[in-house]
């Protein structure tokens, strides 16, 4: 069983270890290796203590064992980007031996719920067109709405939005 809950500061170092471990896992070959190796969980880790401590929305996923251990998160705000959607699904990330268990839906229904109480009609996110991810989101009911690029580690990449309009869908593709 999964708890899924708003992050706390004390939660940054966690968080910033399973971003670290989730982009070394999915983006070999994509990022260059020396980038991947070079990432720092402290560096995340004081990132994400940040935006805790001023209110955005980070939410966490943890196994009910009685241990700490963080094993994905999610964090969602309004469109940085108007034209996709009221709310935006900035983050994803699970570890490799938690995907497939629900960890990843249960992180998006608790952003699409957050966003929704905000008052957003409707959500999207953007994911590199390479990630094996993408298709995840399509299960859930996300329509590709958008085509682009990204720069990460001086390398230019195709990325994918994907749209659930109205919100609604998101909630009801990704049951608790």
């Amino acid at each position: 069983m999964i708890t899924v809950r708003r992050a706390r500061t004390s939660d940054a170092a966690a968080i910033g270890a399973v971003h670290v471990a989730a982009w070394r896992s999915t983006y070999p070959g994509i990022l260059p290796d020396t980038y991947l190796s070079r990432m720092s969980a402290t560096r995340q880790a004081l990132f994400y203590e940040g935006s805790i401590a001023a209110g955005g929305t980070v939410i966490v996923a943890a196994p009910n064992t009685g241990t700490p251990r963080l094993v994905g998160f999610t964090t969602a705000g309004p469109a940085r980007v108007r034209g996709l959607g009221d709310g935006e699904i900035e983050t994803l990330y699970v570890l490799d031996d938690w995907r497939d268990m629900g960890v990843g839906r249960g992180l998006l229904r608790a952003a699409a719920k957050d966003l929704a109480a905000k008052g957003c009609r409707s959500a999207f996110l953007w994911v590199l067109r390479d990630n094996p991810s993408r298709f995840f989101y399509q299960h859930l009911g996300g329509q590709q709405a958008a085509f682009g690029e990204t720069r990460v580690a001086g390398v230019t990449l195709p990325q994918m939005a994907f749209c659930w309009d109205p919100i609604d869908r998101l909630l009801a593709a990704s049951p608790a």
